[in-house]
């Protein structure tokens, strides 16, 4: 039977279209997850070598060499920077996301993030044209910025809604696998870099793991292009004759709660940030620890969740997402104490079990989780758009994070305790904000967004 559903508020419907019968379309669980996998790699890739270099080298790159500390500052402000354009990109291009397609949107983001990283790795330093180096530098970054900010909603929902009834988790947990398989990748890279001679180091050889950012573009370039649109997508444009014009606006009117929990949660991301970056420069300068020491446990304890993520996902399918990201986020919260006082040790071996326990088994379970959980708690007409609104305005704590830990760290041998406690309450505020949140791991993806459904259905 072929109906006209009645005008919905905010849908743009074109004089003489007609809603179609229900779509019976195929759905690639597989395919998008590899999309989102391999698009992923590329974001975090990029964003892990931007870390490692803002830590080890930027600073005598980019900057004034007269102040070493304010230099290191200067760095992870950089490093910072893309934080405060990704909520800009996850608003414009969730914006497009939720009017013309997951998948092409996707494609843009792909390719404006392999550019700037292309183009950092081709900047003169700050010895060959002064500050425009520094300048040219922020310009970069804040186009991956821009690119990441859209790119893990982007492929959260899409991966979500081309995933069958229970296992969206399992499915959507390759976006963040993604991140660890960048993290390896970055460091395998960046480990022979590292263990140049300082001239070389300083001249060309940090250029490379730039450079190299090519070839995974090209890859995930080419399998997004043989991706379809997804199913609830294309079902939706079928049934409303168009889509929301302003989803930003929809999404705020009707779930704006959602998108305030989804930020709250997302400021746990800091524990990712201090891991990686604040933790590598910590180490090196006060831990006593060789570069390619650190940089080894780090690629080692991320890329073992390649394995505990898509558990996790699998799991949280049958147990459910909140008892996942909580026991995370209360897990992080303790251990993120042990993390950095295995790095007053000076033993490799005691911050390699302490980077096991805190990144590797427990933060995988928020990294396994969240990329589902996030998504579900909209509906369809705003998912792309509420899910990257709020994450990425929650990520502004996170990508600050490494300059904020600076900022707190003390002298003294426990001169890290006000960062591991600045974790520690980001990691609680994230916890709150969990526990108000619906459950979603067994709710039918039609019914996800349930206060959206609702006041729509009302109006």
């Amino acid at each position: 039977m072929n109906t006209s559903p009645s005008p919905t508020p905010g849908i743009d419907t074109p004089s003489g279209s007609h809603a179609a019968d229900t779509l019976e379309l195929p759905r690639t669980p597989a395919k998008a997850a590899l999309a989102s996998f391999l698009g992923s790699t590329l974001e975090y890739y990029d964003f892990f070598i931007y870390g490692t270099a803002a830590a080890l080298v930027f600073p005598h790159l980019f900057f004034p060499g007269d102040n070493p500390t304010v230099a290191t500052m200067a760095a992870f402000a950089t490093f910072g920077v893309a934080y405060v354009a990704r909520p800009l990109g996850g608003l414009v291009m969730g914006h497009f996301g939720d009017r013309i397609g997951r998948k092409n949107v996707l494609l843009f983001t792909l390719v404006l993030m392999g550019l700037a990283s292309l183009s950092i790795g081709l900047l003169p330093t700050y010895g060959q044209i002064g500050v425009w180096s520094t300048v040219l530098l922020v310009i970069a970054r804040l186009a991956q910025g821009f690119s990441a900010g859209a790119e893990s909603a982007g492929a959260s929902s899409l991966t979500i809604e081309h995933s069958p009834e229970g296992r969206r988790g399992f499915f959507t947990s390759f976006v963040m696998t993604g991140y660890a398989s960048g993290m390896v990748l970055s460091t395998i890279v960046f480990i022979p870099i590292t263990a140049l001679p300082e001239d070389q180091l300083m001249s060309w050889g940090w250029r490379i793991p730039f450079l190299l950012s090519v070839f995974v573009l090209a890859i995930a370039f080419w399998v997004r292009t043989k991706l379809d649109e997804t199913p609830v997508f294309e079902e939706e444009v079928a049934q409303a004759g168009e889509v929301r014009k302003l989803p930003a606006r929809e999404v705020l009117k009707y779930q704006g709660f959602d998108v305030l929990r989804v930020l709250l949660m997302s400021i746990f991301s800091v524990m990712q940030t201090v891991f990686t970056v604040f933790g590598l420069s910590y180490a090196t300068k006060h831990g006593g620890f060789e570069r390619t020491e650190i940089l080894t446990v780090n690629a080692v304890a991320i890329g073992l969740s390649m394995v505990l993520m898509p558990l996790a996902g699998r799991l949280s399918d049958r147990v459910g997402r909140k008892p996942l990201m909580l026991t995370a986020m209360i897990g992080c919260a303790a251990t993120i104490f042990l993390y950095f006082l295995a790095l007053g040790t000076g033993n490799i071996w005691i911050v390699f079990a302490a980077s096991l326990l805190f990144m590797t088994i427990l933060y995988s379970g928020f990294n396994g989780v969240w990329t589902s959980f996030f998504g579900e708690l909209f509906a369809a007409p705003v998912r792309y758009t509420g899910m990257a609104m709020g994450n990425q305005l929650g990520l502004l704590v996170a990508g600050f994070g490494p300059m904020i830990g600076s900022l707190l760290l003390a002298d003294g041998t426990f001169g890290w305790v006000p960062v591991a406690v600045f974790g520690a309450v980001c990691a609680l505020i994230a916890a709150g904000a969990a526990i108000s949140a619906r459950e979603t791991a067994h709710t039918p993806i039609k019914e996800l967004g349930e206060p959206y459904l609702k006041a729509t259905a009302r109006s």
